[in-house]
Formats: structure tokens, C-alpha cells, sequence
């Protein structure tokens, strides 16, 4: 798979580090029951089709970028950089 970082341009996937979903995850309360923080901790959305990540290009301009893509195909649809998403 390639990213088209916003910076440094089309990229190979091994350049960058997946953090996860785009998305904030709601923290549970410090009481919350052990449950709530295992779901919180542990279990993620797996989405077949359009998602929105946050990838870190490590080896190159150390850039925070989000990407949208579709995981049926690994199509790339979108990348900018994090500061700029969702403007």
C-alpha cells in the first residue's frame, strides 16, 4: 500500500506507523467497572469499507497524517495532515 503523504508525497506503508482509528474514544470514568475499561482498552471497530486513520510517518517528515481509505480494497481516498483535518 502506498500514502500520499502530504509533505512528502506518495510513500510506502512500511514508512508510516497505524495509530488507530481517527476518531476520540470515550474514556471511561476512573470508577467505571473493570467491563467498561476492558471494552475501552481492548475492542475497536472493524470496519469493512471507509475509514478515517491516523498514521505517523516515522521514517520520513515525522508528520501526523489522516488518511481515508476503504479496507475492502485498500483504495486510498484522502491524506492531510492531522492539525488540517476536518477544517
Amino acid at each position: 500500500m502506498r500514502i500520499p503523504c502530504p509533505i512528502c508525497g506518495e510513500r510506502d506503508r512500511r514508512e508510516f506507523y497505524y495509530q488507530g482509528a481517527a476518531v476520540a474514544l470515550e474514556r471511561p470514568d476512573p470508577e467505571a467497572a473493570d467491563d467498561a475499561w476492558d471494552a475501552y482498552v481492548h475492542l475497536r471497530d472493524n470496519p469493512a469499507g471507509l475509514t478515517r486513520d491516523l498514521w505517523y510517518h516515522e521514517a520520513g517528515c515525522a508528520a501526523w497524517i489522516v488518511v481515508t481509505r476503504d479496507t475492502v480494497n485498500h483504495e486510498i481516498l484522502d491524506a492531510e495532515l492531522a492539525g488540517e483535518a476536518g477544517r
